[in-house]
């Protein structure tokens, strides 16, 4: 059976998993480092999603989500063509954060340079405890060009950033999450469980909420206070007078909708 995924290089690979998509890195032999036939085929599968897909899962094969960027892809590089390089992977990883639908990220090993970039663009992420986090830049004589001075710094904050990439230091799973990286760690061998469980409870979503929250609330927390309050009252209204929204309201009203429990 042909699927919509058959003319992806072979680098990625695609599957639906229910009304979850799944895209794995699949260049093992490389660390899955990031080169330029790699970033084409994740944006040819978020250009073939299929109508049904609610959500994505994000992870990769081998012994590492990612070793960042193929610095093989810098050398004899002009500047412009550098700073279109640089452009493409915006344009790639801005069509996963602001996208259809919600995607997880799922890491373990390295979570390197371009990778961690990467998963920075995603809105869940999962780290299993053999992940280990870095921005070696500093070390290579370059500076980050996936949009990771804006996303990355805005989940650690610029000094924990800056120090990262001057010092290459390296930060394993329990220190990702207490800094933001992560929003959760389990145990290694079973991230992609709990990625699929999460991208199937947040799939159940309103679609309403779920592009809320990847479209609107990102822009009322960086546009100024008066104008996030007002974008948010718009968007607080169009969610909660769709009909599916209204439905929903009203089962839980009527005592048919689970409450809010501890875990």
């Amino acid at each position: 059976m042909t699927s919509v995924f058959d003319a992806l290089p072979s680098c990625v690979v695609g599957a639906m998993n229910g009304d979850v998509a799944e895209l794995r890195l699949s260049r093992p032999d490389k660390r899955n480092a990031l080169d330029d036939t790699m970033i084409a085929g994740i944006e040819m599968f978020l250009d073939r999603l299929p109508a049904e897909a609610k959500a994505v899962v994000l992870h990769a094969q081998g012994e590492h989500f990612s070793a960042g960027l193929d610095l093989t892809e810098l050398t004899i590089r002009k500047t412009s063509e550098a700073i279109a390089h640089s452009r493409n992977w915006h344009r790639v990883f801005r069509h996963i954060e602001f996208g259809r639908v919600p995607v997880v990220a799922v890491m373990h090993g390295a979570v390197v340079g371009g990778g961690l970039e990467l998963v920075a663009s995603c809105h869940i992420r999962v780290a299993e405890r053999s992940a280990y986090y870095a921005l070696p830049e500093g070390s290579r004589g370059i500076f980050v060009g996936g949009g990771g001075s804006v996303r990355i710094s805005r989940l650690v904050g610029v000094s924990r950033m800056m120090e990262m990439m001057m010092t290459g230091r390296t930060y394993d799973a329990d220190q990702g999450f207490a800094f933001g990286l992560s929003h959760y760690v389990v145990e290694d061998g079973t991230g992609l469980e709990k990625g699929l469980a999460l991208a199937r409870q947040v799939s159940g979503n309103a679609p309403m909420t779920n592009y809320a929250l990847m479209h609107a609330l990102p822009r009322i927390a960086g546009s100024d206070p008066d104008a996030g309050l007002m974008m948010e009252s718009l968007m607080s209204a169009i969610a909660s007078t769709e009909p599916e929204a209204q439905g929903r309201l009203q089962a839980f009203l009527a005592k048919r909708a689970p409450k809010v429990v501890r875990n």
